[in-house]
């Protein structure tokens, strides 16, 4: 058997199993897995095993065997995520949830960018212009993960009342903004030069329309492959996927952006797409999604970081709460709601998750921050998202708007419901 199988072989179960230990410990504790399996991916890392016992830890997870694993399932996740992103509730997004997503994203962006002029001289990577590192940061910090949402209103049956409905709609809206402005982040900070950083943006943007203009054609494609069973549309769904990653690699920017709007192109509502996709989820959340979280962890060091940087950590996590619970509370407010509504709303807004760390890992392989940031930024999502679930708790209380379904609503359709199958 190949030496280099070998690591694969120990490393897999070893990340599975406590990824699987580290989500049931959690849930024990009101959380979403979500939580334990980032700490799990942390604690196998440096910060604790590497710490520890760093021969034991290089032999369980050697560098060289996490990174390709690691990444398809990344790229699955994001196919998942842009095919549950509902395009046709953006189009028709009207009043209060188009304030609160504006607003939920451009105030954290704007004291991002602010805290960024702060951080620069201190984290950015050699070579790293101010204008990439900063609109890095003000991204990362005005993201909310949709899906890790969705898990939360599910997990308390919030999902389908006019509280959850209406985050949900806010969230995807949010989004899908933030993954427009992080594309154009990552394309200054890989190409170095504002002209060459328009080429890419011009070269994505004309491939997003492409993908968009051949949606009839693959649902025409896939409803034909349906005839001959699910096998044919899971593997031309998988090709897709990995083209489409290969296609937006090839044009200077991430493969995960390929793979997000492959999946966002997919035809809803065919129902064996549906059935394609939660076998891909069933493969994807248990199997593949926690070695990506592992291999996070094994860039996030808390065992190396300075007294002083526990002082920006704090200044990162106070911004990053500031702008997203605020931003998201006070346009709530702003627009007619108690201020009890506003608050629930603020803090679902404000829980970040896997989406936040899929952002951080795609600033760290390009270049755009370096580990010590990474770390910080990896803390903050940690802390932002555990704080979402008790907060909730507290602030709906017993509010009927937040706690019974909305009128008409269909619960075996909802996001939520979609988002977690």
């Amino acid at each position: 058997m190949s030496d280099s199988l070998l690591p694969v072989l120990l490393a897999v179960p070893v990340v599975v199993l406590a990824c699987q230990a580290g989500g049931r410990a959690v849930r024990l504790l009101g959380q979403p897995p979500v939580i334990g399996e980032i700490l799990a991916g942390i604690l196998l890392g440096p910060s604790l095993l590497g710490w520890l016992a760093p021969t034991v830890q290089q032999h369980l997870l050697p560098p060289t065997v996490l990174p390709v694993t690691s990444a398809l399932g990344l790229l699955a996740f994001l196919f998942l995520t842009g095919l549950e992103l509902d395009l046709r509730s953006l189009r028709t997004t009207r009043g209060a949830v188009a304030a609160v997503s504006l607003t939920g994203l451009l105030l954290p962006m704007a004291l991002g960018a602010a805290l960024a002029a702060a951080l620069y001289p201190h984290f950015a990577p050699d070579g790293v212009e101010r204008l990439p590192f900063t609109l890095f940061v003000a991204v990362a910090l005005s993201i909310t993960a949709f899906p890790v949402l969705a898990r939360i209103l599910a997990d308390r049956g919030l999902e389908t009342t006019p509280l959850g409905t209406f985050a949900l709609a806010c969230a995807a809206t949010d989004d899908a903004l933030a993954w427009c402005l992080l594309t154009a982040a990552v394309a200054l900070a890989t190409t170095g030069t504002a002209l060459s950083a328009l080429t890419t943006l011009g070269l994505t943007a004309t491939f997003a329309a492409g993908v968009a203009l051949i949606r009839p054609l693959l649902r025409t494609l896939l409803e034909r492959a349906d005839r001959t069973g699910d096998e044919l549309v899971l593997a031309l769904l998988f090709v897709g996927l990995c083209l489409s990653a290969y296609t937006t690699d090839q044009i200077g920017v991430h493969p995960a952006f390929g793979a997000f709007l492959f999946g966002a192109a997919t035809p809803r509502g065919l129902p064996v797409v549906e059935r394609c996709a939660a076998r891909i989820r069933a493969v994807v959340l248990p199997l593949l999604l926690p070695l990506f979280f592992v291999d996070a962890g094994l860039h996030t060091d808390l065992s190396t970081l300075p007294a002083g940087q526990w002082g920006w950590g704090a200044a990162i996590l106070a911004v990053a709460v500031v702008g997203k619970w605020g931003g998201a509370a006070g346009a709530a407010r702003l627009t007619g709601s108690d201020w009890r509504w506003s608050a629930a709303v603020g803090t679902l807004m404000n829980c970040r998750g896997l989406t936040e760390l899929v952002v951080l890992g795609i600033g760290l392989q390009t270049g755009a921050i370096t580990e010590t940031l990474f770390t910080l930024l990896v803390i903050m999502t940690v802390v932002t998202t555990a704080a979402t679930a008790p907060i909730l708790r507290r602030v709906a209380g017993d509010d009927p708007r937040m706690t019974s379904p909305a009128p008409h609503d269909n619960p075996e359709r909802s996001p939520a419901r979609e988002a977690i199958r």
